[in-house]
């Protein structure tokens, strides 16, 4: 398993992800900034549409995000999902 490589938390499904970013609540608390590791989202896995632009698909927890945004949290990540 390579270094950025995680499981999500065990209370989610276990699936293996690509860790890409972090998620935090902005200094005035009226946003939320969020970092990309540019190596990392190198690393991603791409799609294209119908009318040929390319996408990386990334995922927050909704839970995770909410605390951070409550302020319960300072920070939570950016992941891929990997599928085979």
């Amino acid at each position: 398993m390579e270094k950025n490589e995680q499981n999500v938390n065990s209370k989610e499904n276990q699936m293996p992800n690509l860790l890409v970013g972090y998620v935090r609540r902005s200094q005035a608390g009226k946003a939320v900034n969020v970092s990309i590791n540019t190596n990392a989202f190198g690393d991603c896995r791409t799609y294209c549409t119908d009318d040929g632009q390319s996408y990386v698909s990334l995922v927050i927890s909704l839970d995770a995000l909410r605390k951070v945004i409550e302020g319960e949290r300072i920070v939570t990540t950016v992941s891929q999902l990997i599928l085979d």
